[in-house]
């Protein structure tokens, strides 16, 4: 039974709690493995004694199983039993006040926010509360050496991998459980992540990637490489989605600014890949006019020259030198001079009147130069978006 002598006393109960140890979070399921050392205080009304009349004893170890221990346990553990390691013995002072300990390899729920994934900080509650018992016979409270428990977590902290500890608080309260209330005692733990290998492996390549993608503007679409180029571009990003998939939870409450990066970026590329279809498509157009122009060219120039001379010059208009029929090797020097002279003319007229970029062409043209320039400016306004909201963390 509770030690004390009349009934209706509340016994308090002194908790002290040290973190050494942050083995690994879980954002998926949501939770977080830690080692925790965890000391309780006090006091045994029955057991109490005067060290002069027993050899100035002031100290004794009394086997657990022989006393009363406050029943204990934390609300948010997901760990299995078998975890906890508890003192097999209580150490007892004269005045009945009595302490214990416990370490165990918790692993307790958090609701992680992680919306500026991965320059995220994390609040994580344990909280010690007795269902047992009422708050009108245990009340749980902290030590009041709250500094040195948060000097002695960092002190001790043997592993904490990615997260570092950042501050440790606590609160005292109760929670209600049908008509009873119960004691709690809360610890919060705030953990920060380390972000920087996530800066290297993802965030980097990913702008990395953008800008690829806006330097292939400047790839010639008659090269035939811009298209594949971009589709190159567009697959790597779905594979840093994918990575992105496996780390962070499913929700739709906060979707992370990280996620927003790689939709937005993703949207960009695709917009881009379908830009670059349609201004090859009409460069396209515009080389067919151009074979067709050239090949209604070459018909006038042959029909020309099957007919007369008299004939060309009627159609033409211009008035050229006689052409004559004969062998060149028949032909004087002065009529093979003119010959040569009448060609030149011809291919100096063709060269010309060759045809200005069409109108498919300039109109590729245009599109090609607004999208880039709205495809900047997207770019720019988008990330020093997100890089003011990662900095206000």
């Amino acid at each position: 039974m509770r030690p004390v002598k009349n009934w209706t006393t509340t016994t308090v109960v002194d908790l002290a709690m040290v973190l050494y140890g942050i083995l690994g979070v879980d954002e998926k399921s949501q939770t977080v493995t830690s080692h925790i050392w965890s000391t309780m205080y006090w006091t045994n009304e029955f057991l109490t004694w005067n060290c002069s009349n027993f050899c100035g004893i002031n100290e004794l170890s009394i086997p657990r199983s022989k006393l009363w221990i406050p029943d204990i346990t934390i609300e948010q553990d997901a760990s299995d039993s078998g975890s906890i390691l508890e003192d097999p013995w209580v150490n007892l002072n004269p005045n009945g006040s009595m302490f214990t300990f416990s370490r165990q390899k918790l692993t307790f729920t958090c609701r992680f926010n992680l919306y500026k994934f991965p320059f995220d900080v994390q609040r994580c509650n344990i909280t010690f509360v007795s269902m047992s018992a009422d708050v009108n016979t245990l009340v749980f409270r902290s030590v009041k050496d709250y500094l040195n428990l948060m000097v002695l977590s960092k002190q001790y902290m043997v592993t904490q991998g990615e997260w570092d500890l950042r501050d440790m608080e606590f609160l005292q309260g109760h929670i209600t459980n049908g008509e009873r209330n119960h004691s709690t005692l809360v610890y919060i733990v705030t953990l920060q992540r380390k972000p920087f290998l996530y800066v290297i492996n993802f965030i980097i390549p990913l702008v990395y990637l953008l800008v690829l993608d806006l330097a292939s503007f400047f790839i010639s679409v008659d090269s035939g490489e811009k298209f594949g180029f971009k589709v190159t571009v567009l697959l790597s990003i779905s594979v840093l989605l994918l990575i992105l998939k496996d780390i962070l939870p499913s929700t739709e409450v906060d979707l992370p600014i990280i996620a927003n990066l790689c939709a937005a970026v993703f949207t960009l590329v695709w917009l881009s890949v379908l830009e670059s279809i349609l201004v090859s498509f009409l460069f396209n157009v515009d080389r067919c006019c151009d074979k067709q122009s050239k090949m209604c060219a070459e018909g006038k120039r042959f029909m020309k020259r099957t007919k007369g001379p008299k004939e060309a010059n009627e159609e033409t208009g211009h008035v050229k030198p006689e052409q004559r029929i004969f062998p060149l090797g028949q032909l004087g020097d002065v009529d093979l001079l003119k010959l040569i002279l009448d060609e030149v003319k011809a291919a100096r007229q063709e060269a010309g009147s060759q045809r200005k970029p069409g109108c498919c062409r300039r109109v590729a043209k245009i599109i090609d130069n607004l999208f880039f320039v709205g495809y900047l400016l997207t770019f720019v306004a988008f990330v020093t978006y997100i890089c003011v909201e990662w900095i206000e963390f």
